[in-house]
């Protein structure tokens, strides 16, 4: 083996460093009064490092014989998690001091590996790399989940996590059985270029898509969802949201273009059914939902339905929407979820009401008490439902010109669908804009002051959330880099 290939794993390398030098730091800090923050700023400080190395030191490049592969589309989207990572961890600082300060060095571990194992899933070019990497990203999620173990919800959505996550990996490994049988190898190349349409294949193509539809919580394999989301804590609910929601979707983006693509009569079909049923089941059930990250975890599965149009138009333009979409996701969803978290940790202990903070009626009247949060949760809101001037528009229309451009009636229905499925997205969200701005209460919640932390992850993510779309450069940097 030639050790210097290693050399070539330059986003990895960087995180697995960061992992040894976290867990060293949580050690040696234990016992001193500076670990909260100091711990804090190194795990934001590594993540940055670790995204500026994929930006500008990581090239397209291939290692061990074809088993990692990475392109500058993977790359993109390596620097769009990392990022988002980031805000991650700066919104849970309040959740982490109030609740578990003396797990803090375990959480960022438990971040980074998550992150560590989607890097390694998305550049992977063998099937066992991948599950290898869907498994790292996997096993430690379910530990975030479960972070609030003295909370009853935290610890049931674990349990069903790891359940359908046991189960859905199960499925995919009996499909990858079936491939390799047919194909004789687990290269992707290899596969492309040997696997034909005949039953066995056909089977394998569809418990592998049916084990990944778990992971992007595509509908009709949802149903761990909301459970899950209710119960974790809310930086945790935020982070599988749109990190692992965008890892895992331009993975299955990649494998079925790359590996299955001599089959691409037979998945774009079951692509186009769930994708309707993604995003019409979800949004239906969304109008009916009163707890707030209920409701937006099928605001997610409806998202993740949008985010795998792009796959319908199977080209580089397809990528290009699939990775503007996720980093446009990413600004709008943390910055709901940073508003959700901070007033679940700063508003609870000024009110004598000690029903959740996390129901929508929670959240009547939340203008006339803290106007900057409902107005930054409004801006957030207003573009994941594709409200113009807001960058969530051009992402929905990137992604609708990407299944458009395939040309087949099919692809026109399912867009048509897509689009009449916004109207319907639009009056959901504007449930929780009337709620903070129509209705009334005598009890609204509390005027309270945010964190520092708080203030700076609304202020990346309404940046993003403003500019994002304005900014023709970022797409066109993203689109450059699909080719």
């Amino acid at each position: 083996m030639n050790y210097s290939e290693f050399l070539k794993l330059i986003p990895e390398a960087f995180l697995a460093l960061s992992l040894i030098i976290v867990f060293v730091a949580d050690f040696c800090l234990a016992k001193t009064k500076v670990k909260g923050y100091t711990m804090q700023y190194l795990t934001i400080g590594l993540l940055a490092v670790t995204a500026a190395a994929t930006l500008f030191w990581s090239c397209p490049t291939s290692a061990f014989g074809g088993l990692y592969v990475t392109s500058a589309a993977v790359n993109v989207m390596k620097v769009i998690l990392a990022a988002g990572t980031i805000i991650v961890v700066i919104m849970a600082q309040p959740w982490i001091q109030k609740d578990a300060p003396r797990l803090e060095g375990e959480f960022y571990m438990l971040t980074i590996s998550t992150l560590l194992g989607m890097f390694f899933m998305m550049s992977s070019g063998h099937f066992l790399l991948f599950f290898l990497g869907l498994e790292t990203a996997s096993v430690p999620l379910a530990c975030m989940v479960a972070f609030d173990k003295w909370k009853q919800n935290s610890a049931e959505g674990a349990a069903k996590y790891i359940l359908v996550a046991t189960f859905s990996s199960g499925v995919m490994l009996f499909g990858i059985s079936f491939i390799y049988a047919a194909t004789g190898t687990l290269y992707f190349d290899d596969v492309a270029a040997t696997i034909t349409a005949k039953p066995l294949t056909i089977m394998g193509l569809a418990f592998f898509f049916s084990g990944l539809g778990f992971k992007i919580s595509l509908v009709p394999f949802h149903f761990w969802t909301a459970d899950t989301y209710q119960g974790a804590p809310t930086p945790v609910t935020g982070y599988l949201s749109v990190i692992s929601k965008g890892a895992a979707a331009l993975t299955l983006c990649i494998i079925l273009m790359k590996v299955f693509a001599p089959m691409v009569a037979y998945w774009e079909y079951m692509l186009y059914i769930v994708i309707v049923l993604s995003i019409t089941v979800a949004n239906l059930f969304a109008i009916r939902q009163s707890e707030l990250k209920r409701f937006m975890a099928f605001s997610s599965i409806s998202q993740a339905g949008y985010i795998m149009l792009a796959v319908v138009g199977n080209s580089q333009m397809g990528i290009a929407a699939l990775t503007y979409y996720v980093l446009v996701y990413v600004a709008a969803n943390l910055a709901v979820f940073t508003v959700i978290n901070v007033v679940e940790h700063q508003a609870q202990p000024l009110t004598s009401d000690h029903s959740p903070l996390t129901s929508i009626s929670a959240y009547n009247g939340f203008y006339q008490t803290n106007p900057k949060l409902s107005f930054l949760m409004t801006l957030a809101l207003f573009s994941l439902a594709g409200i113009p001037p807001f960058a969530g528009m051009f992402s929905k229309f990137f992604v609708f010109m990407a299944a458009a451009e395939q040309g087949s009636v099919a692809a026109y229905f399912v867009v048509f669908i897509a689009l009449v499925n916004t109207v319907i997205s639009l009056y959901y969200y504007l449930l929780i804009v009337k709620a903070m701005y129509i209705t009334k209460t005598d009890t609204p919640l509390p005027t309270f002051q945010s964190d520092c932390n708080t203030k700076t992850a609304l202020a990346i993510c309404t940046a993003g959330v403003a500019l994002f779309g304005i900014c023709s450069c970022i797409y066109e940097w993203i689109a450059a880099a699909g080719m």
